[in-house]
């Protein structure tokens, strides 16, 4: 077994208020982000969502500060689950912004993750209503004929 699932079986086992889904949404969010979105700055130190370090080949990392990531998360949880998104994330534990932070920085604490000096747990905090982004303003885009 790697390091990682390793450590994060025992992240899972201290810390049991979101299930492993949880944790793979928010990291496959991340992606989402900077791949489909092109969210981030090109940074050459440490950042809070992308872990590795520069390679050959490999493009310079990307930072995302806890409102983007917030935000990026919204918008791949609607693509995901639709006019679902709430109720999954909340089936998991996820009720506010600030628990993504939690998810966030549980996943710094053991590696799978990285910060810059300025990232804070609370820059996740309160950066939308659930109720509001979810259910008021959903909107359902059909394709065009």
């Amino acid at each position: 077994m790697s390091d990682e699932v390793i450590s994060l079986q025992r992240l899972l086992e201290e810390d049991k208020r979101y299930p492993l889904d949880a944790y793979v949404f928010v990291r496959d969010a991340l992606t989402y982000a900077s791949d489909e979105l092109n969210l981030g700055n090109a940074i050459h130190e440490p950042t809070l969502e992308l872990e590795s370090t520069a390679r050959p080949g490999k493009p310079a990392e990307k930072h995302l500060t806890g409102q983007e990531l917030c935000n990026a998360i919204r918008l791949y949880a609607i693509n995901q689950f639709g006019y679902m998104a709430k109720k999954v994330l909340n089936n998991w534990g996820i009720a506010s912004t600030g628990d993504f932070g939690n998810i966030v920085f549980n996943m710094i604490n053991i590696g799978l993750m990285k910060k810059s000096q300025n990232d804070r747990r609370e820059h996740f905090d309160d950066v939308y209503d659930f109720d509001e982004v979810f259910e008021k303003q959903f909107e359902l885009k059909t394709p065009r004929r």
